[in-house]
């Protein structure tokens, strides 16, 4: 018997949040005033930003998430919808959604981020079902809280799925569901959280080794992104573009790692589609605000400057070589 073909490409499971957008001349000092230059309510979350953007590029995607029975909840919804996006959701009752105020600094593009979440908005193991899981080609979780994640990675991976991951925080349970995950590309300061080592090089080789992913890595903000297959360092630098707001660069860092991905792209290749989005996403107010299309991307990608490098490829190649061989793993899993 064949398994079924998959009804959609990319299938996210996580965090959706309604941004309050507040532009800023400068960050403001400490017990002082300053005037707002604009405000906007946007939509925005790790993982629904991603699933809009996979959508806009012509993925298939659905979405898992939870909301509040609120105002908020419902603009959430709406713009997944409006998306076309197959959604499934959980209502916490009496709930208010999950919401952030975003401070931008206009003299850099940098943001500060304020943020309140209810623990009913948790979405517990056993209100997923396994037919929102399966049926897909890639599953993306960002693991707050960890416990859904797992389950949901467990199904996919049975299913055989790929699974990738964005990370930046010790919840309770993550080494666990790490040991789920084939691409953990994740924040600069967790590989040092979750193995206590400060070097981050070492410290991308200890996940691959501990957990058995199959590329470990970390995104820099303006110096790039590092990633390890189990051989080797792949770095790519930033590319450099005139910085409008922060805001979910990240969540289009791994949007693109999706699509590359299910493109069958390599490696490198892999990287500078997914830096060259969240780039472009840092142009424009909002987390998903920056967006844009594939040709955009490719024109950045071939055309575009790069910030300087903050690794040279003999350093990558001396670390590398001084991994223990019982470390190294295969990327094929």
């Amino acid at each position: 018997m064949h398994a079924a073909s998959p009804t959609v490409d990319f299938v996210g499971v996580g965090i959706n949040s309604v941004d309050t957008l507040i532009r800023l001349p400068r960050f403001p000092a400490f017990n002082s005033k300053l005037q707002v230059r604009a405000s906007e309510i946007l939509p925005g979350g790790q993982v629904a930003t991603a699933a809009v953007a996979c959508q806009r590029w012509g993925l298939r995607c659905r979405y898992v998430g939870k909301i509040g029975d609120d105002q908020a909840g419902r603009l959430q919804r709406e713009s997944i919808e409006r998306e076309g996006i197959e959604s499934h959701w959980i209502e916490a009752a009496g709930c208010a959604s999950q919401q952030a105020f975003i401070l931008v600094d206009e003299s850099s593009g940098e943001r500060t981020i304020l943020w309140q979440r209810d623990a009913r908005l948790d979405i517990d193991p056993n209100e997923l079902r396994q037919e929102w899981i399966t049926g897909g080609r890639l599953l993306h979780v960002d693991g707050h809280p960890s416990a859904p994640a797992i389950a949901a990675a467990r199904w996919a991976r049975e299913a055989g799925m790929i699974v990738i991951s964005d990370l930046d925080n010790l919840y309770s349970g993550v080494e666990v569901l790490l040991k789920y995950v084939d691409f953990a590309i994740c924040s600069k300061d967790f590989p040092e959280r979750v193995t206590g080592i400060s070097n981050l090089l070492e410290a991308l080789q200890e996940i691959s080794h501990r957990y058995s992913c199959g590329v470990t890595g970390a995104t820099l903000g303006s110096d790039g992104v590092i990633a390890w297959d189990g051989t080797s360092f792949h770095y790519c630098p930033a590319f450099k573009v005139e910085v409008v707001d922060s805001t979910g660069a990240g969540d289009l860092f791994h949007a693109g790692l999706a699509y590359a991905l299910l493109e069958g792209l390599s490696l490198d290749r892999i990287l500078d589609f997914s830096c060259a989005a969240a780039a472009l996403n840092c142009t424009a107010p909002g987390a998903r605000g920056g967006i844009r299309s594939l040709s955009e991307i490719q024109l950045l990608i071939r055309d575009g400057e790069r910030l300087p490098s903050a690794y040279d490829a003999e350093e990558l190649r001396r670390s590398a070589s001084r991994s223990a061989p019982d470390r190294k793993t295969s990327s094929n899993r």
